[in-house]
Protein backbone atom coordinates (compact mmCIF):
# COMPACT_ATOMS: atom_id res chain seq x y z
CA UNK A 1 0.00 0.00 0.00
CA UNK A 2 3.34 2.11 0.76
CA UNK A 3 4.03 1.83 -2.62
CA UNK A 4 1.11 2.35 -4.65
CA UNK A 5 0.69 5.68 -2.75
CA UNK A 6 3.75 6.60 -3.51
CA UNK A 7 3.89 5.72 -6.81
CA UNK A 8 0.15 7.69 -6.98
CA UNK A 9 1.33 10.77 -5.26
CA UNK A 10 3.94 10.91 -8.16
CA UNK A 11 1.43 10.28 -10.75
CA UNK A 12 -0.57 13.35 -9.48
CA UNK A 13 2.15 15.66 -8.62
CA UNK A 14 3.26 15.95 -12.41
CA UNK A 15 -0.13 17.04 -13.39
CA UNK A 16 0.28 20.72 -12.85
CA UNK A 17 3.73 20.34 -14.81
CA UNK A 18 1.95 18.46 -17.63
CA UNK A 19 -1.17 21.12 -17.74
CA UNK A 20 1.24 24.04 -18.09
CA UNK A 21 2.54 22.57 -21.21
CA UNK A 22 -0.54 21.92 -22.63
CA UNK A 23 -2.04 25.27 -21.88
CA UNK A 24 1.42 26.32 -23.82
CA UNK A 25 0.78 24.15 -26.89
CA UNK A 26 -2.73 25.43 -27.11
CA UNK A 27 -2.42 29.13 -26.30
CA UNK A 28 0.69 29.08 -28.88
CA UNK A 29 -0.61 27.41 -31.72
CA UNK A 30 -3.90 29.49 -31.70
CA UNK A 31 -1.53 32.58 -31.50
CA UNK A 32 -1.01 31.85 -35.46
CA UNK A 33 -4.94 31.70 -36.26
CA UNK A 34 -5.54 34.45 -38.66
CA UNK A 35 -8.62 35.77 -37.18
CA UNK A 36 -8.14 39.23 -35.54
CA UNK A 37 -9.95 39.17 -31.97
CA UNK A 38 -10.43 42.88 -32.48
CA UNK A 39 -12.95 42.24 -35.94
CA UNK A 40 -14.69 39.81 -34.39
CA UNK A 41 -15.04 41.72 -31.08
CA UNK A 42 -16.46 45.25 -32.70
CA UNK A 43 -17.96 43.80 -36.12
CA UNK A 44 -17.20 45.23 -39.41
CA UNK A 45 -17.99 49.02 -39.23
CA UNK A 46 -15.28 49.52 -36.43
CA UNK A 47 -12.99 52.42 -37.52
CA UNK A 48 -8.99 51.46 -36.94
CA UNK A 49 -9.10 53.80 -34.00
CA UNK A 50 -11.74 51.49 -31.99
CA UNK A 51 -9.74 48.18 -33.68
CA UNK A 52 -5.84 50.03 -31.64
CA UNK A 53 -8.25 50.80 -28.57
CA UNK A 54 -9.19 47.23 -28.12
CA UNK A 55 -6.25 45.77 -28.89
CA UNK A 56 -4.21 48.00 -26.15
CA UNK A 57 -6.95 47.44 -23.99
CA UNK A 58 -6.93 43.70 -24.09
CA UNK A 59 -3.13 43.63 -24.24
CA UNK A 60 -3.05 42.25 -27.98
CA UNK A 61 -0.19 44.10 -28.84
CA UNK A 62 1.62 42.81 -25.66
CA UNK A 63 4.63 40.09 -26.40
CA UNK A 64 3.66 36.52 -26.24
CA UNK A 65 5.29 35.53 -23.24
CA UNK A 66 3.26 38.47 -21.40
CA UNK A 67 0.10 37.22 -23.13
CA UNK A 68 1.06 33.71 -22.15
CA UNK A 69 1.47 34.75 -18.48
CA UNK A 70 -1.85 36.88 -19.11
CA UNK A 71 -3.47 33.43 -20.04
CA UNK A 72 -2.16 31.40 -16.94
CA UNK A 73 -3.35 34.51 -14.41
CA UNK A 74 -7.21 33.53 -16.28
CA UNK A 75 -6.71 29.63 -15.84
CA UNK A 76 -6.37 30.19 -11.99
CA UNK A 77 -9.31 31.68 -11.91
CA UNK A 78 -11.19 29.81 -14.02
CA UNK A 79 -11.21 32.57 -16.91
CA UNK A 80 -11.23 31.52 -20.16
CA UNK A 81 -12.45 34.73 -21.75
CA UNK A 82 -15.47 35.91 -23.52
CA UNK A 83 -17.00 34.67 -26.91
CA UNK A 84 -18.22 37.04 -29.76
CA UNK A 85 -20.59 39.14 -29.16
CA UNK A 86 -23.40 38.59 -28.21
CA UNK A 87 -21.04 38.11 -25.21
CA UNK A 88 -20.42 34.93 -22.74
CA UNK A 89 -18.09 33.85 -20.36
CA UNK A 90 -16.52 30.67 -22.57
CA UNK A 91 -16.17 28.62 -19.12
CA UNK A 92 -20.01 28.60 -18.99
CA UNK A 93 -20.40 27.67 -22.19
CA UNK A 94 -18.01 24.99 -21.37
CA UNK A 95 -20.10 24.15 -18.26
CA UNK A 96 -22.87 23.62 -19.98
CA UNK A 97 -21.74 21.11 -22.86
CA UNK A 98 -18.54 19.51 -21.21
CA UNK A 99 -21.58 17.12 -19.02
CA UNK A 100 -22.90 15.74 -22.72
CA UNK A 101 -19.73 15.21 -23.89
CA UNK A 102 -19.01 13.02 -20.57
CA UNK A 103 -22.16 11.46 -20.57
CA UNK A 104 -21.44 10.32 -23.99
CA UNK A 105 -17.65 9.22 -23.64
CA UNK A 106 -18.90 7.23 -20.36
CA UNK A 107 -21.47 5.27 -21.63
CA UNK A 108 -19.32 4.52 -25.18
CA UNK A 109 -16.77 3.53 -22.82
CA UNK A 110 -18.85 1.23 -20.58
CA UNK A 111 -20.48 -0.68 -24.39
CA UNK A 112 -16.85 -0.62 -25.15
CA UNK A 113 -15.36 -2.42 -22.22
CA UNK A 114 -17.91 -4.92 -22.25
CA UNK A 115 -17.94 -5.70 -25.39
CA UNK A 116 -14.12 -5.95 -25.49
CA UNK A 117 -14.17 -8.34 -22.47
CA UNK A 118 -16.97 -10.85 -24.04
CA UNK A 119 -15.71 -10.96 -27.45
CA UNK A 120 -12.10 -11.22 -26.03
CA UNK A 121 -12.58 -14.01 -23.85
CA UNK A 122 -14.81 -16.02 -25.59
CA UNK A 123 -12.20 -15.51 -28.67
CA UNK A 124 -9.22 -17.19 -26.02
CA UNK A 125 -11.34 -19.60 -24.51
CA UNK A 126 -12.43 -21.10 -28.11
CA UNK A 127 -8.86 -19.99 -29.49
CA UNK A 128 -8.83 -21.24 -33.26
CA UNK A 129 -12.01 -22.69 -33.32
CA UNK A 130 -15.38 -20.74 -35.24
CA UNK A 131 -16.17 -18.69 -32.58
CA UNK A 132 -12.36 -17.46 -32.56
CA UNK A 133 -12.09 -17.11 -36.12
CA UNK A 134 -15.95 -15.11 -36.23
CA UNK A 135 -14.28 -12.93 -33.78
CA UNK A 136 -11.21 -11.93 -35.90
CA UNK A 137 -13.23 -10.80 -38.66
CA UNK A 138 -15.94 -9.06 -37.06
CA UNK A 139 -12.64 -7.11 -34.89
CA UNK A 140 -10.94 -6.39 -38.36
CA UNK A 141 -13.87 -4.88 -39.92
CA UNK A 142 -14.77 -2.85 -36.33
CA UNK A 143 -11.45 -1.58 -36.19
CA UNK A 144 -11.37 -0.31 -39.58
CA UNK A 145 -14.76 1.77 -39.75
CA UNK A 146 -14.99 5.56 -38.30
CA UNK A 147 -16.81 6.43 -36.01
CA UNK A 148 -18.40 8.75 -37.90
CA UNK A 149 -19.20 6.75 -41.15
CA UNK A 150 -20.73 4.31 -38.66
CA UNK A 151 -23.05 6.64 -37.23
CA UNK A 152 -24.14 7.87 -40.36
CA UNK A 153 -24.82 4.13 -41.36
CA UNK A 154 -26.55 3.62 -37.88
CA UNK A 155 -29.28 7.08 -38.52
CA UNK A 156 -29.71 5.22 -42.25
CA UNK A 157 -31.25 1.84 -40.70
CA UNK A 158 -32.47 2.65 -37.42
CA UNK A 159 -33.50 6.24 -37.36
CA UNK A 160 -34.41 6.41 -41.27
CA UNK A 161 -35.45 2.85 -42.16
CA UNK A 162 -37.15 1.52 -38.73
CA UNK A 163 -37.51 5.12 -37.13
CA UNK A 164 -36.66 3.27 -34.09
CA UNK A 165 -34.64 5.87 -32.31
CA UNK A 166 -34.02 9.15 -33.32
CA UNK A 167 -32.16 11.13 -36.27
CA UNK A 168 -30.73 13.52 -33.71
CA UNK A 169 -31.24 15.58 -30.82
CA UNK A 170 -30.39 15.20 -27.05
CA UNK A 171 -32.75 14.71 -24.40
CA UNK A 172 -31.96 15.86 -20.51
CA UNK A 173 -31.79 12.99 -18.12
CA UNK A 174 -33.62 15.45 -15.52
CA UNK A 175 -36.29 15.57 -18.07
CA UNK A 176 -36.68 11.37 -19.23
CA UNK A 177 -34.62 8.52 -18.59
CA UNK A 178 -35.73 6.93 -21.38
CA UNK A 179 -35.94 9.71 -23.55
CA UNK A 180 -31.85 10.42 -22.68
CA UNK A 181 -31.58 6.67 -23.24
CA UNK A 182 -32.82 6.84 -26.90
CA UNK A 183 -30.83 9.77 -27.79
CA UNK A 184 -27.60 8.43 -26.52
CA UNK A 185 -27.87 5.02 -27.96
CA UNK A 186 -26.83 5.24 -31.65
CA UNK A 187 -23.92 7.81 -30.84
CA UNK A 188 -22.83 5.58 -28.10
CA UNK A 189 -22.79 2.48 -30.39
CA UNK A 190 -21.05 4.28 -32.35
CA UNK A 191 -18.69 5.45 -30.98
CA UNK A 192 -17.44 2.08 -28.51
CA UNK A 193 -17.77 -0.30 -31.58
CA UNK A 194 -14.05 0.51 -33.42
CA UNK A 195 -13.07 0.74 -29.88
CA UNK A 196 -14.26 -2.32 -28.74
CA UNK A 197 -12.82 -4.59 -31.47
CA UNK A 198 -9.52 -3.20 -31.07
CA UNK A 199 -9.16 -3.81 -27.15
CA UNK A 200 -11.09 -7.22 -28.08
CA UNK A 201 -7.83 -8.46 -29.76
CA UNK A 202 -5.92 -6.86 -27.10
CA UNK A 203 -7.82 -9.03 -24.28
CA UNK A 204 -7.56 -12.18 -26.61
CA UNK A 205 -3.68 -11.66 -26.89
CA UNK A 206 -3.18 -11.15 -23.57
CA UNK A 207 -5.68 -14.10 -22.50
CA UNK A 208 -4.01 -16.39 -24.82
CA UNK A 209 -0.53 -15.51 -23.24
CA UNK A 210 -1.61 -16.09 -20.12
CA UNK A 211 -3.20 -19.78 -20.70
CA UNK A 212 -0.25 -20.65 -21.76
CA UNK A 213 1.91 -20.10 -18.88
CA UNK A 214 3.07 -23.33 -16.97
CA UNK A 215 1.49 -22.07 -13.80
CA UNK A 216 -1.74 -21.76 -15.21
CA UNK A 217 -1.78 -24.80 -17.39
CA UNK A 218 -1.12 -26.67 -13.63
CA UNK A 219 -3.55 -24.63 -11.91
CA UNK A 220 -6.36 -25.49 -14.81
CA UNK A 221 -5.27 -29.11 -14.80
CA UNK A 222 -6.28 -29.20 -11.15
CA UNK A 223 -9.36 -27.43 -11.74
CA UNK A 224 -9.58 -23.87 -11.34
CA UNK A 225 -11.39 -22.04 -13.84
CA UNK A 226 -9.46 -20.11 -16.56
CA UNK A 227 -11.39 -17.28 -15.79
CA UNK A 228 -8.99 -16.59 -12.92
CA UNK A 229 -6.37 -15.18 -15.33
CA UNK A 230 -8.71 -12.65 -16.34
CA UNK A 231 -7.30 -10.08 -13.71
CA UNK A 232 -3.61 -10.48 -15.03
CA UNK A 233 -4.86 -10.11 -18.70
CA UNK A 234 -6.47 -6.82 -18.14
CA UNK A 235 -2.94 -5.44 -17.42
CA UNK A 236 -2.16 -4.57 -20.97
CA UNK A 237 -5.64 -3.48 -22.57
CA UNK A 238 -5.62 -1.13 -19.12
CA UNK A 239 -2.56 0.26 -20.16
CA UNK A 240 -4.36 0.98 -24.29
CA UNK A 241 -7.45 1.57 -22.49
CA UNK A 242 -6.37 5.14 -21.70
CA UNK A 243 -5.25 6.21 -24.67
CA UNK A 244 -8.68 4.83 -26.56
CA UNK A 245 -10.56 7.26 -24.21
CA UNK A 246 -8.90 9.85 -25.34
CA UNK A 247 -9.21 9.14 -28.74
CA UNK A 248 -13.29 8.48 -27.57
CA UNK A 249 -13.24 12.15 -25.63
CA UNK A 250 -11.94 13.55 -29.38
CA UNK A 251 -14.29 11.08 -31.92
CA UNK A 252 -17.15 12.23 -29.78
CA UNK A 253 -16.43 15.68 -31.04
CA UNK A 254 -17.33 14.16 -34.63
CA UNK A 255 -20.42 11.83 -33.16
CA UNK A 256 -21.82 14.60 -31.88
CA UNK A 257 -21.88 16.63 -35.08
CA UNK A 258 -23.76 13.93 -36.79
CA UNK A 259 -26.48 13.45 -34.14
CA UNK A 260 -26.72 17.42 -33.50
CA UNK A 261 -26.07 17.00 -30.17
CA UNK A 262 -25.33 19.83 -27.84
CA UNK A 263 -21.81 18.98 -26.79
CA UNK A 264 -18.13 20.15 -27.16
CA UNK A 265 -18.01 19.16 -30.84
CA UNK A 266 -20.70 22.27 -31.23
CA UNK A 267 -19.02 24.91 -29.54
CA UNK A 268 -15.74 23.58 -31.67
CA UNK A 269 -17.51 24.26 -34.72
CA UNK A 270 -19.03 27.47 -33.51
CA UNK A 271 -16.00 28.25 -32.62
CA UNK A 272 -14.30 27.75 -35.87
CA UNK A 273 -16.91 28.73 -38.05
CA UNK A 274 -17.03 32.36 -36.16
CA UNK A 275 -13.30 32.71 -35.75
CA UNK A 276 -13.99 32.27 -32.12
CA UNK A 277 -10.79 32.20 -30.88
CA UNK A 278 -11.26 32.24 -26.73
CA UNK A 279 -13.89 29.65 -27.32
CA UNK A 280 -11.76 27.38 -29.75
CA UNK A 281 -8.55 27.20 -27.50
CA UNK A 282 -10.98 27.05 -24.24
CA UNK A 283 -12.95 23.98 -25.70
CA UNK A 284 -9.65 22.48 -26.90
CA UNK A 285 -7.89 22.50 -23.38
CA UNK A 286 -10.58 20.89 -21.78
CA UNK A 287 -11.02 18.08 -23.82
CA UNK A 288 -7.02 17.88 -23.47
CA UNK A 289 -6.65 18.32 -19.11
CA UNK A 290 -10.06 15.50 -19.37
CA UNK A 291 -7.96 13.27 -21.54
CA UNK A 292 -4.71 13.69 -19.12
CA UNK A 293 -6.86 13.33 -15.89
CA UNK A 294 -8.48 10.04 -17.46
CA UNK A 295 -4.60 8.78 -18.09
CA UNK A 296 -3.88 9.28 -14.77
CA UNK A 297 -6.13 7.50 -13.49
CA UNK A 298 -6.28 4.42 -16.04
CA UNK A 299 -2.14 4.43 -14.68
CA UNK A 300 -3.51 4.18 -10.73
CA UNK A 301 -5.89 1.24 -11.87
CA UNK A 302 -2.97 -0.11 -13.57
CA UNK A 303 -1.11 0.44 -10.39
CA UNK A 304 -4.22 -1.97 -8.43
CA UNK A 305 -4.84 -4.58 -10.84
CA UNK A 306 -0.83 -5.44 -11.47
CA UNK A 307 1.15 -5.06 -8.04
CA UNK A 308 4.51 -5.89 -10.07
CA UNK A 309 5.01 -2.45 -11.76
CA UNK A 310 4.34 -0.63 -8.30
CA UNK A 311 8.47 -1.36 -7.80
CA UNK A 312 9.21 0.76 -11.06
Amino acid sequence: MVAFLRLALRRVAMMPVMILGIALLVFVVLQFSPVDPAFNALGESATPEARAAFAEANGLDDPLPVRYFHFLGQLLHFDLGTTVPPSQPVSDRIAAAFPLTLQLTFLGLILAVVLAVLFGVVGAMYRDRWPDQLFRVVSMAGVAIPSFWLGVLLIQQFALNTRIFPTGGYTNPADSVGGWLTTMALPAVSLALPVSASLARLVRTSMVAELDRDYVCTACGNGLPPLLVLRNALVTPLTVLGIKVGYMLSGAVVVEAIFDLPGMGKLILEGVTGGDVALVQGTVLTIAIAFLVVNVIVDLLCLLVNPRIRTV
